[in-house]
């Protein structure tokens, strides 16, 4: 996706999360900030059951919750709503990076009609410079491996845009606060 926004045109008060939010809802991402304590009664409020999850951060978790964090593949398959974890956000894009993991971060994030991606407030960069410099460094480091994905799932291939062609028609962003 390309890049609108240029260098210097935004108000100097907006913080990285509101610049953020605010290309998340150019995207048709909706966004809800929240505590940590509050994360299951958010994330029970906003997924569609049945859903499926996986999600390695140090401030949530999906225990507790009616996520099944365990899935078979005829569970992902069957789920409405998936929820997965991005260990970077790039604010200028509003787009996420998710991690390849061993618990199938990458097919729950795809095949669900609706994703709940959640990152911490303090994962979210300014831009995309930024974010490549810490990929770099993350992705060498570890020998792992992440896609960055920005919004739901589109194409205007065939004429009229279709959500959802290969990939989730919405998406849910949930920003932990620091």
């Amino acid at each position: 996706m390309k890049n609108t926004k240029s260098p210097g045109n935004e108000p100097p008060d907006m913080s990285t999360v509101d610049t953020f939010e605010e290309s998340l809802d150019g995207l048709a991402v909706e966004t809800t900030r929240l505590a940590s304590e509050s994360f299951g009664e958010v994330l029970e409020d906003v997924i569609e059951k049945p859903a499926v999850g996986t999600l390695s951060l140090d401030s949530v978790s999906l225990e507790g919750t009616s996520v099944v964090t365990d899935p078979s593949p005829k569970e992902i398959d069957e789920a409405v709503t998936g929820v997965t974890g991005a260990t970077l956000g790039i604010a200028d894009y509003g787009s996420v990076a998710l991690p390849s993991t061993p618990d199938g971060a990458e097919p729950i994030s795809l095949f669900c009609d609706h994703h709940i991606v959640v990152i911490e407030e303090d994962a979210i960069v300014p831009d995309m410079p930024s974010a490549v410099g810490t990929l770099a460094t993350t992705l060498a480091d570890d020998r792992e491996s992440a896609i960055i994905a920005t919004g739901p799932s589109a194409t205007a291939d065939m004429g009229a845009l279709v959500r959802g062609a290969h990939g989730p028609k919405t998406v849910h962003a949930l920003v932990i606060e620091s």
